[in-house]
């Protein structure tokens, strides 16, 4: 049961939420042009994570779960760009 709605608007915000997280990060490799310390295991495992949560979104049809994870896999992407670029 939905309850009005209540059930998307939370997870909307703690999709919104959990996918800001990755903004700070993004934007210090971005200024610093470092990456030296984010550990390319990590962001590989998570982009794959990512992508079997966006698979698993788009088979229950769950709005929150396909955007929020599909923002950040576009973050996590865009930092695994620059750890590449920035060795």
């Amino acid at each position: 049961m939905d309850n009005g709605g209540f059930t998307t608007v939370l997870g909307l915000v703690a999709g919104t939420l959990t996918t800001l997280s990755f903004l700070p990060q993004l934007l210090k490799a971005w200024k610093s042009r470092s990456t030296h310390d984010i550990s390319f295991g990590m962001l590989a495992l998570f982009s794959a994570g990512l992508v079997l949560w966006i698979v698993y979104g788009l088979i229950v049809a769950d709005v929150p779960v396909i955007m929020a994870n599909s923002v950040t896999l576009v973050f996590v992407g865009l930092i695994l760009v620059l750890k590449l670029r920035y060795r």
